[in-house]
């Protein structure tokens, strides 16, 4: 696999890096990939680039590196760097807020814990077990059970983790059964009710137009 991939969407161009490449090669596969697109691209085309990590986290070195490297290039920039995973730093910030209640334990088949309040999750969901909260959920641990934020009927709240592979995602009253390949794996997977009063989902990057008081609220 290359280190470094284009990809076009809708909002643009992706640059993709594989999370299991060395940094060196990862930074030579993205000289090569502007060197090709530079030779092709016209004079006056602006392309700003968002750069995905997946599952790894880089060092704020290390983005810098990135970003020095695309800046040597007239006509090509980056908005974003976007990592599926969230920091310890950012784990804890969210702990340090306000009645957000750190839990880590292994909710078993059939097993339903209930809290009150944010509930900052490091533990292990397992089929057929629940984890229910009147408050928000943040998600570092392994859910294939049942999710519950907002309880009984609070519909403001938001989940947010790696849902993947959950069984249902309950928000107040509304629910939606996970399907297989609904979701992709990724931490910063944001589940909230819409306008609509439905479960639907989101990303990190997205807080600030999904819940504005909880995006300032965390730091935004």
């Amino acid at each position: 696999m290359q280190a470094v991939v284009l990809r076009g969407n809708q909002d643009g161009y992706q640059l993709a890096i594989d999370q299991s490449a060395d940094f060196e090669a990862v930074k030579t596969g993205l000289r090569e990939l502007l060197d090709n697109l530079s030779a092709d691209a016209e004079a006056t085309v602006k392309i700003s680039f968002d750069v995905l990590t997946g599952d790894r986290l880089l060092s704020a070195d290390q983005n810098r590196q990135l970003e020095a490297i695309v800046s040597e290039y007239a006509g090509f920039s980056i908005h974003k760097i976007t990592a599926n995973v969230m920091t310890i730093e950012e784990a804890f910030y969210l702990k340090e807020q306000d009645n957000v209640h750190l839990l880590t334990q292994t909710i078993r088949n059939g097993q339903r814990v209930e809290m009150k309040g944010d509930v900052l999750f490091l533990g292990t969901i397992n089929e057929g077990g629940n984890l229910t909260t009147s408050g928000n959920l943040y998600l570092l641990g392994d859910v294939m059970g049942v999710v519950h934020a907002g309880a009984p009927s609070f519909e403001d709240k938001l989940i947010i983790g790696d849902l993947h592979q959950a069984q249902q995602v309950r928000i107040g009253e509304q629910i939606n059964i996970i399907e297989a390949d609904q979701l992709a794996a990724d931490h910063k997977t944001v589940a909230y009710v819409n306008d609509l009063h439905t479960v639907t989902y989101g990303h990190l990057h997205e807080l600030k137009e999904i819940n504005p008081k909880l995006y300032h609220q965390i730091g935004g």
